[in-house]
């Protein structure tokens, strides 16, 4: 198939065809732009023996070359055609290797020729990394001996990537299975130019289904027919002498996984009929497990189409579901059954159940643990022991249990049970190692677990290594940290009984750095990586986070930047104020008021905060906290306005009584719910003298069926939905604001759409308003020329209508 491609002359950014002029691409001022414009630092995998290091290089942003390419959007999917992968994958560009020991880095030797490269997986055995390489035709398979630094190329570029990794490693780390594109795939039909056979019919046969607004959905016939060509894939075994062998026909597979012990390997393909109104991961599927020869044992799985689901977050499917490997077992099963027919809103004394199934799958399913909310989660540990969690989403309540695996448990032991917003309570996360079969599982020494812990509190962050007694169920500190300077990350627990931990450290002016520290010594701490810092023209900037409260006493906190040289003590000059902000609905207040930002961490502007205008002479407010509070039967956004607008108001009210700002010159601005924060927030106040929306939506008429943590539909609530809508109130916005949005934007319910309509109304009712539709964008913005366009647009519109607001 041959699509017409846009030549790029004619992709340069407008203001939408409701605008009175085109532009081309800009850059931003100087000091803006030498923030923009930075090499971005390697990012680093250190194999499991802490032995070699892989350093993975990439551009700090891609191009509209990039983004301009022969796409099909099926079924929530974004497929480059012509090469069979995702046409939003993020390339690496380049490999080393280095010991961990080592500071010496050793470049990859034969990698192809301007490297496309993706789906990275170490071997079973750590010796090796298979990767993808995309050609201008498609994807190849390609391998690096670790030790040796050495890339070699195993296939032609004829995998099928476009659900994903295509490569998945056999036990014996000798052998990799790939998907790979059909001998004799149909060519894919021209959708241009292909005259319908007839029209597009869907019924409803008066059963609810309430689905939310999703993109990129199958249309009709013809993109099924596409749908069904990109994804069919032949599954092959290949060696490491690039060698191949057929294991399993042409199917729709979904997802590919070897048992630990690499003896069985379980497919799950899509079946018929495929759904026009939901995306692939609710279409039918079917699971079955083969020996490791490609011979059925048994089909263990079906699922049927789920277009009608309960009503609510916590609303599932019938039947099995979250099936997979037990990682402590040779060739076990797992999965879950909802005892409550997937619906929240029947009344029963255990919403889920869980159950284990051995191979060769001959003998009844045994069933575990039976759970009174849904189940969130399992980590095995071994015969006798496993941690599993259930939670529920109207009171945020989050569990987690001891189990023995090995019987039922009509008691599990619980261990934790608390509100999964309150992040001072947070135990942290018990870590695991690696088993005989390479799997992970719970590290367990004599009777012992470990928790690593983010350690919020309300004096700061502190994190922290526990010791967990499995039979007394105390907990023990071993180790927590004590900058108040830095911010210091415990990535992991290498080992125990030496007490070595990894982890990162940085400082407000010091890049991220990866250490080997030792708990049982004091100030043992040896440097893995030393990156520098690329944004040395931040060097002075002030930064504090500031707390300060709500008119209704509520605590709220943000990240406050002053500019170089700013004078704190005479504040004789006073400054113009961004705040940058995402809204959060919470249930109580207590979590809504807990402070999560760390003034410690490293300062890395990007394009999604305000923080590049701090070298411009503004103060910024970055990560304002914006919660929305329902408590009780109270839904959060039945004063969803009110709220928003009180927050505003603390906001500008704590900067402005440290007498730094001119509280006359305050802008806001947010991305996607932000975005729609920002336009209620010029809506409903006087407080903002500009605003910065980027890829919201404005029209919750256009999302009936709920939206974030909305459950309600927009018939159950009209009064909510209409209130909370910027669209349905535009005549009541005055103040200057920028609308920006990408043209290809994939996120739910934020299409394009809904920022060219509200600006058509906002122009018609007279509204100070610019649009700025960014060519070949998705929800995120990626491309280099529309990135740095944008913050242009951001820089003129502030300098005008507010640093120089008169």
């Amino acid at each position: 198939m041959k699509l017409v491609k846009t030549s790029l002359l004619s992709l340069f950014l407008i203001t939408s065809m409701y605008a009175q002029e085109n532009i081309t691409y800009q850059k931003p001022s100087q000091e803006i732009l030498e923030l923009a414009d930075f090499e971005r630092a390697p990012s680093i995998s250190i194999d499991y023996n802490k032995e070699y290091m892989l350093l993975t290089y990439r551009s700090t942003y891609k191009t509209l070359m990039d983004l301009n390419v022969n796409e099909m959007r099926l079924a929530g999917l974004r497929i480059d055609v012509n090469t069979n992968i995702s046409s939003t994958v993020t390339y690496i560009e380049n490999l080393k290797v280095r010991k961990v020991k080592d500071t010496k880095e050793v470049q990859v030797k034969g990698l192809p020729t301007n490297p496309r490269i993706t789906n990275l997986s170490w071997s079973p055995d750590q010796s090796k990394i298979a990767f993808t390489h995309t050609t201008e035709k498609g994807v190849e398979l390609w391998v690096v001996d670790i030790k040796t630094a050495q890339a070699t190329k195993l296939t032609e570029d004829n995998l099928n990537a476009n659900l994903g990794s295509p490569i998945t490693w056999y036990k014996d780390s000798k052998n990799i299975l790939v998907n790979v594109i059909p001998s004799n795939r149909p060519a894919l039909i021209d959708t241009k130019n292909t005259i319908p056979a007839g029209p597009i019919v869907s019924v409803s046969e008066g059963v609810v289904s309430q689905n939310r607004t999703y993109q990129d959905l199958l249309k009709n016939k013809t993109d099924e027919a596409n749908f069904e060509t990109l994804v069919t894939s032949e599954l092959y075994k290949v060696n490491l002498n690039g060698e191949k062998t057929l294991l399993k026909k042409g199917d729709l597979y979904v997802s590919q996984s070897f048992s630990p012990d690499g003896e069985y390997l379980m497919l799950t393909t899509l079946e018929k009929p495929f759904s026009y109104l939901v995306a692939l991961n609710r279409f039918p599927m079917k699971t079955i497990v083969y020996d490791k020869e490609g011979n059925q044992v048994k089909t263990v799985n079906e699922i049927p189409l789920s277009e009608i689901m309960p009503k609510g977050f916590m609303a599932t499917r019938e039947g099995k579901r979250n099936m997979g490997w037990r990682a402590d077992k040779a060739a076990e099963l797992y999965f879950v059954e909802a005892l409550d027919g997937g619906d929240p809103a029947k009344e029963v004394e255990y919403r889920d159940e869980v159950f284990t199934w051995a191979a060769p799958f001959d003998k009844t399913p045994e069933s575990i643990v039976k759970l009174s909310q849904r189940y969130g989660g399992i980590a095995w540990g071994d015969d006798n022991l496993a941690l599993v969690s259930d939670q529920w989403y109207d009171t945020r309540n989050t569990r987690t249990f001891i189990i023995n695996p090995s019987k039922f448990n009509e008691n599990p032991v619980k261990i934790e049970d608390r509100n999964s917003q309150d992040v001072y309570s947070d135990p942290g996360e018990f870590q695991t190692k690696r088993n005989e079969y390479g799997r992970y599982v719970l590290n367990i020494e004599n009777n012992k677990m470990y928790l690593i812990g983010d350690g919020y509190t309300a004096k700061g962050q502190f994190p922290f290594i526990d010791e967990f007694d499995t039979k007394t169920l105390k907990t023990k500190r071993l180790y927590q940290s004590n900058y108040t300077d830095k911010k210091e990350t415990i990535q992991s627990i290498e080992d125990v009984k030496k007490g070595t931990v990894l982890v990162s450290i940085q400082s407000p002016t010091e890049y991220p750095n990866y250490y080997f520290r030792n708990i049982k010594k004091k100030n043992d701490l040896k440097a893995i990586t030393t990156f520098k810092n690329p944004f040395e023209s931040l060097d002075g900037v002030y930064k504090e986070v500031i707390t300060y409260k709500r008119e209704d006493g509520l605590e709220l906190s943000g990240t406050l930047y002053l500019p170089k040289g700013y004078d704190r003590k005479s504040k004789s000059e006073k400054l113009p104020l961004l705040i940058w902000a995402y809204p959060r609905e919470y249930k109580d207040k207590n979590s809504a008021g807990q402070v999560t930002n760390n003034p410690n961490e490293f300062t890395f502007p990007s394009y999604g905060s305000f923080v590049y205008w701090v070298t411009k002479g503004y103060a910024v407010l970055d990560k304002a906290a914006f919660p929305i509070v329902g408590e009780g039967e109270e839904e959060p956004n039945d004063t969803y306005v009110k709220q928003l607008v009180a927050n505003g108001k603390a906001a500008i009210d704590a900067v402005d009584a440290l007498g730094f700002i001119d509280r006359s010159r305050v802008g806001v601005g947010g991305h996607s719910y932000g975005a729609f924060m920002t336009a209620n927030l010029l809506t409903h106040s006087d407080l903002f003298a500009v605003g910065i929306a980027r890829s919201g939506a404005y029209n919750r008429t256009l999302t009936p069926f709920g939206f974030q943590t909305e459950q309600r539909n927009y018939w159950e609530v009209p009064q909510v939905y209409n209130t909370m809508s910027p669209f349905m109130n535009a005549d009541k916005m005055k103040t200057p604001m920028l609308l920006v949005h990408g043209e290809a934007d994939n996120n739910p319910g934020t299409f394009t759409l809904q920022t060219e309509r509200y600006f058509q109304a906002l122009k018609g009712l007279g509204a100070p308003v610019r649009m700025v539709i960014l060519p070949k964008e998705s929800h995120g913005y990626v491309a280099k020329e529309n990135i740095l366009h944008l913050l242009w647009e951001q820089d003129q519109f502030l300098e005008k209508h507010l640093k120089n607001k008169k």
